[in-house]
């Protein structure tokens, strides 16, 4: 998926699982079908699952992650990885690494909730308890959560890069509007609040048609909560959207921004991946334009 992606199978799982929390050593171990953009998963067992960096940044994310996800997780009302034990780098995996708890569910799919409407008071929900949160001695935007959180100008020349590359693809003047509206809107001028970073349905659980959990917090940090709210035009429809911003009371600035967010992160991410590479990424930024754009 990356150039400078290291290669993992079950046989160096089962190699570092041994070595280092043998308690574990006789449980079965499986890939996980689909992965996630940074981060290798495999099955240990039932109930647990070991989660191996595939490159140096998110090595960096995961010892955020084993830190605050503790401290998070209680004030939550949706279910988050919980880390168990840390791993350190062996000679033939470069990077430390993690066992959490597994989370059962299955990733959102709009199949998968019975009732989007209260999809939207849910994700709602859970941001606004997440917000709440006190901040202090968080991580602000970096290269940890790729600046998640960070003004919208810092995207700007990535963003027209891609948007260029991707011209006669894409409705790049549509594109560009939703753009430039978001960089004109005014900036965020209040305390900093966390945010998750990453809402895309990969990384949400469902369980009896309601969302359960939030998985893969390799973004979390504190920032402009505009870049959370872009979730509102991955994962609902019209009406949803209209119910998550009253929930959590959106102002018109970030609403815009929120919208300009999603348009980078679309670009950025069919400009960068292809369905060779990446088809489930593809796919779902294709659908978050026609979403933006319609």
């Amino acid at each position: 998926m990356h150039p400078d992606e290291v290669e993992t199978d079950v046989a160096l799982v089962r190699r570092l699982v041994t070595d280092q929390f043998p308690e574990w050593s006789g449980l079965p171990i499986e890939p996980v079908g689909e992965r996630g953009t940074d981060n290798i998963l495999y099955r240990l067992g039932d109930d647990l699952v070991a989660r191996l960096p595939g490159r140096r940044r998110p090595e960096f994310a995961l010892r955020k992650e084993c830190e605050w996800l503790p401290k998070l997780a209680p004030l939550l009302p949706l279910g988050v990885p919980l880390p168990l034990a840390v791993g350190r780098p062996m000679e033939d995996y470069p990077y430390e690494w993690a066992v959490f708890r597994w989370l059962h569910g299955e990733p959102v799919t709009s199949e998968r909730l019975t009732d989007l409407h209260r999809t939207a008071e849910d994700l709602a929900g859970f941001l606004a308890a997440l917000q709440q949160i006190d901040t202090s001695g968080a991580p602000g935007p970096g290269e940890h959560n790729v600046y998640r959180g960070c003004p919208l100008a810092l995207r700007d020349e990535s963003t027209r890069t891609a948007i260029d590359r991707l011209a006669g693809e894409i409705d790049a003047a549509g594109v560009t509007e939703i753009w430039d509206e978001g960089l004109a809107a005014p900036e965020w001028d209040r305390p900093p609040l966390w945010i998750h970073g990453d809402l895309d349905s990969r990384n949400l659980l469902a369980r009896n048609g309601r969302l359960s959990a939030v998985l893969d917090f390799g973004c979390l940090g504190v920032g402009d909560p505009a870049c959370e709210a872009m979730a509102a035009w991955k994962l609902l429809d019209d009406e949803g959207r209209a119910i998550f911003r009253s929930t959590l009371s959106i102002d018109d600035g970030t609403w815009t921004r929120a919208r300009g967010w999603a348009a980078s992160q679309a670009v950025g991410a069919l400009a960068y991946y292809t369905l060779e590479t990446n088809p489930v990424l593809v796919l779902e930024a294709r659908r978050w334009l026609a979403e933006l754009l319609r």
